[in-house]
């Protein structure tokens, strides 16, 4: 019998909302300050999901330049009624300040493939909106306060609005259905069944005391009554938590929270959840931020769970207990008639397709003609040099998710620079500030030569010399990660590409845990991705051409 192994979605891929239109089943993953926005996932099964498209793919609809690392699209909100799909999202411009700039905005399609509309602007009360269609035809959205006041007024606090379709704009009064002191709920969602309204919200942050709470009321103003199940480990002043890694320490799926509903054909009901594997590196103990936090590289990412209502009408989780399950049972029909297909998972790219796969994304902005071709020379990449890597505005980028703690990647390019401010190469990143960066330049001494560049939190070091590369020679450049240890490789083409074991190693093997969310100082939301870029900081548009570009990645019981 098939089985559900979590996470579902691998690697960045926080944030997950759900639905079902007939025996279809769409997830839609936060993307950040990635292009384009918002990743929308397709399952029949619900074990078996591939990519299938990104809504917000016009600068019309989004605009990134000028966002900071991990802020940008936070927390999609999908939903289906009465043939139409929305879509409700923020774009965050501010968040390493006291005042947070939140702008909600909604996108809709009669096709979930598009084309998608142009954004409808909402209210900007805060972030994580999400819409809840009546049935009685009226819609509403909830979302969560942002509070820049020294203290806070409220630890946590959301509110409603109602949603007028018909002149796409938010009418009447905005209600708090929820404030508290302690416990800080974000994330929320409504649903409705038997009557009762259900108010369905992540707690206490997106670390490892990460959770879900429900409440419920017969009335979509409230007041909501808070759902308390027992909980042994649970401790004075926490939240009452469905869903929890919190204590569980020992467990696979961490941070887990952050949950979506969605009902089967059947009539049963699962929860995805946001939750983070663990690497075996921690922060250290007199660090400003996360002190002691073990380090997650590969961002947050998505789980199912399957879920049960109890006698009294109260969510919980199916087998028990309120810690996440590494394997999940699929639903009926499933077990009834087992589905074997498996995602489409490209592994190698050549670049002799007119278009690039869906899989890569490019940092806030799209990747034009401006920035790279893939008809300018056949079967290669050509990617033109723009800003530097810590632009948030213009450069040129591509890269891919690390899924696994255990990865290899190469790429082979074609690249002859003049000066030393064009570069090209293979780059392992978790965001602006935070990455290393095995390239091709050139020095006045050497000429054309290859370096190894560390960046961590702004603190820039280059790990080994400047080595003089011959012209007019492809060279192939590659990277694995074992753990969090990450060692990098080159090579000339003619003599490695039938034997990799010709690539020489350079650079030392290097603790790549600092590219994570606890590590990074301005950004905790993403996660590490394997990519290629091209710049030239001289503004003349220096290309490289690359021929292929190749991740592989294991888990642990490929191993």
């Amino acid at each position: 019998m098939e089985k559900i192994y979590n996470p579902i979605l691998r690697g960045f891929h926080p944030d997950p909302s759900i639905i079902r239109v007939e025996d279809d089943y769409y997830i839609a993953t936060s993307t950040f300050e990635w292009w384009p926005g918002v990743r929308l996932h397709h399952s029949k099964d619900l074990i078996h999901w591939e990519l299938i498209e990104y809504p917000l793919n016009r600068i019309s609809q989004l605009d990134l330049r000028g966002v900071g690392p991990s802020q940008g699209i936070w927390a999609p909100c999908l939903t289906y009624d009465k043939g139409m799909f929305y879509l409700v999202y923020t774009i965050v411009r501010s968040f390493y300040c006291n005042m947070y700039d939140t702008e909600n905005y909604l996108v809709t399609a009669k096709n979930i493939h598009g084309p998608w509309s142009e954004p409808t602007a909402l209210n900007n009360f805060g972030f994580d909106p999400s819409l809840f269609h009546d049935d009685n035809g009226k819609k509403y959205m909830v979302s969560m306060v942002t509070d820049h006041r020294v203290p806070k007024k409220y630890a946590g606090r959301l509110v409603l609005q109602e949603f007028d379709a018909a002149q796409k704009k938010m009418v009447g009064p905005v209600r708090d259905i929820y404030c508290a002191d302690g416990i800080f709920l974000e994330g929320p969602h409504i649903f409705k069944r038997h009557g009762f309204y259900y108010l369905f919200s992540a707690d206490t942050g997106t670390g490892e005391g990460h959770g879900q709470t429900i409440q419920r009321s017969e009335n979509v103003w409230g007041p909501y009554e808070m759902y308390r199940p027992f909980d042994e480990k649970r401790q004075e002043g926490e939240a009452y938590s469905i869903l929890t890694s919190r204590h569980h320490e020992d467990i696979l799926l961490q941070k887990a929270g952050h949950c979506d509903l969605v009902e089967t054909q059947d009539g049963e009901w699962y929860a995805v959840h946001l939750c983070g594997r663990a690497s075996e590196e921690r922060n250290p103990t007199n660090v400003e931020r996360f002190a002691g936090d073990r380090r997650y590289m590969l961002g947050r990412e998505t789980a199912i769970q399957k879920m049960r209502w109890t006698d009294d009408d109260w969510l919980v989780m199916a087998e028990g207990g309120n810690t996440p399950k590494e394997i999940a049972e699929p639903p009926k029909f499933v077990r009834k008639n087992s589905i074997s297909e498996k995602n489409n998972v490209l592994i190698r790219d050549n670049f002799d397709t007119s278009k690039l796969h869906l899989d890569y994304q490019s940092l806030r902005i799209p990747m034009s003609e401006r920035y790279l071709s893939l008809t300018e020379r056949s079967g290669w990449l050509r990617m033109y040099g723009r800003s530097g890597l810590a632009s948030k505005f213009s450069q040129t980028l591509i890269a891919r998710r690390m899924t696994e703690y255990c990865i290899n990647a190469k790429t082979c390019l074609d690249f002859e620079p003049e000066v030393f401010k064009q570069m090209a190469g293979l780059i392992l990143m978790y965001d602006t500030d935070n990455y290393l960066y095995l390239h091709i330049s050139s020095d006045e001494d050497l000429g054309k030569c290859i370096t190894l560049l560390k960046a961590e939190n702004k603190k820039y070091e280059y790990l080994t010399d400047y080595i003089p590369l011959e012209t007019g020679r492809d060279i192939i450049l590659g990277l694995t990660v074992r753990n969090v240890n990450a060692q990098f490789f080159y090579g000339y083409r003619d003599a490695c590409e039938k034997d990799e074991e010709l690539l020489q190693k350079i650079g030392p093997c290097i603790n790549a845990s600092f590219l994570s969310d606890e590590a990074c100082k301005e950004g905790w939301f993403t996660g590490t991705m394997v990519g290629i870029c091209c710049q030239d900081l001289t503004g003349f548009g220096k290309y490289a051409d690359f021929d292929w570009f190749e991740v592989q990645a294991k888990n642990k019981k490929e191993e």
